[in-house]
Parts: C-alpha cells; sequence; structure tokens
C-alpha cells in the first residue's frame, strides 16, 4: 500500500527528543474527501495530518512522519499534552456526526489496517497508544465515533480490547482507572462518553453504570 502523495504546508519540527509513540485515528467531518484533502492542504486552515484515506481504499499523504501535522489540537494522553509532537495523525474520510455520520467501508479499513503494520514496523508505538480524537479530546471531539470498528482493528493486531473477565472496577476508582487507561478526566461524564464511544458503542451515556466499570477494569488490565 503507497499512498499517494499530496503534500500539505501545515506542519513544523516535531520537538527534539520527542518519540513518536502515538496514532491518533480520526473522521474529517466534511461532506466529501475532495473538500477534506483540499483543507487540509490549505495554509489558512492551520490543519493538516500525516495521511488521509478515501472510503474507497485510495490513501494520500500529507505531511512526512518525522514532522508535527496539526491534527490533535488541545489534547492530552497519558499526561502528555502536546500530543501532535508524538503522534502520527490519520483522517478517515466520513461525514461525521454533522454531515450523516456512516459505517467506515471495508475498503477503507483495509487501507487503515494496512497503513498501520507500515506505520507500527517503522516505530515503537504501543498497542495502548493507537487511539481516538474523542479519547485524547474528550471535551471537545466525538471522532472517529460510534461506528469505527475498534474491535476489528483490535483483531488486526492494533489498539487494545476490554479483558472480558476483569471485575467491575468500584464507583469511587473510576476517575483513577481513566487516568491509567490515558484519559484524562477534568469533566468526567465527557470522557465516560469518550470511553463508550470506542468500548461501548451501543450506548453512549457519559455514566459509569456497572457494565462500563467493568469495560473500564478490563481496559485498564491490559494496558498495564
Amino acid at each position: 500500500m503507497t499512498p499517494s502523495s499530496c503534500p500539505s504546508p501545515n506542519f513544523d519540527e516535531r520537538p527534539e527528543g520527542v518519540p513518536i509513540d502515538m496514532i491518533v485515528l480520526h473522521y474529517t467531518g466534511m461532506q466529501t474527501g475532495a473538500a477534506a484533502l483540499e483543507r487540509l492542504c490549505d495554509p489558512a486552515a492551520k490543519v493538516s495530518a500525516h495521511y488521509l484515506i478515501e472510503e474507497d481504499g485510495r490513501a494520500y499523504a500529507l505531511v512526512d512522519e518525522e514532522n508535527r501535522a496539526w491534527h490533535a489540537g488541545v489534547a492530552s494522553w497519558r499526561g502528555h499534552r502536546d500530543v501532535n509532537a508524538r503522534s502520527i495523525g490519520i483522517e478517515l474520510v466520513n461525514p461525521g456526526h454533522e454531515w450523516g455520520y456512516r459505517p467506515f467501508p471495508y475498503e477503507q479499513m483495509a487501507t487503515l489496517v494496512a497503513l498501520l503494520q507500515s506505520l507500527c514496523a517503522r516505530h515503537d508505538i504501543p498497542a495502548r497508544n493507537i487511539v481516538g480524537h474523542s479519547d485524547v479530546a474528550p471535551n471537545r471531539k466525538q471522532d472517529p465515533g460510534e461506528l469505527f470498528d475498534w474491535h476489528r482493528l483490535h483483531q488486526a493486531g492494533f489498539g487494545v480490547w476490554p479483558d472480558e473477565t476483569a471485575l467491575p472496577c468500584e464507583q469511587s476508582n473510576v476517575s483513577d482507572h481513566l487516568m491509567a487507561i490515558g484519559y484524562e478526566t477534568e469533566n468526567l461524564s465527557a470522557t465516560l462518553s469518550a470511553f463508550q464511544r470506542r468500548f461501548r458503542q451501543s450506548s453512549i451515556t457519559g455514566e459509569a453504570d456497572e457494565e462500563t466499570r467493568k469495560l473500564l477494569a478490563g481496559v485498564r488490565e491490559v494496558c498495564q
């Protein structure tokens, strides 16, 4: 899988000594892939990603991996605030919740898996650090959202999935479990919603019910 080159001017140098140890997945949230590609390459927009994958599986390389693309914005994961500095950003063409959110097609997911195989062969990226935009920015983002097939991605060898044998964590330990996984918890309800959007996609309530607390314990177990 060789992405087509479509250079974006929206990048800068990564800080010296900061490893590339994260991948952040996004949806474009625009009506067409062409519109998203144009925006990601528009210097006035001041946004970009390293890669973009169309719904039919075509891929574009926008920013060299050794540079810092501008994709995550105000974000945090495992205590790191400059997520852009240590991550590779991948945009998946999808209208998003505003323009007619829909499942991610097989061809798009297959290209994503191939790209992740290539990226993880080049960089030391732990499974727990393959995340969604909503994971690192739960107060303001929903992508890639509850229709993204995280379980399939895990079956392909990328990302984490709960240990189903774990017992529910105590209500008082919900924040501790979220922080141990990598989330910030300033807005607990928003963070729980982000967690559910990934690990319990059928019911996003923002509440720490027993099923959610069991999933929290299961995810924490595999993130140790």
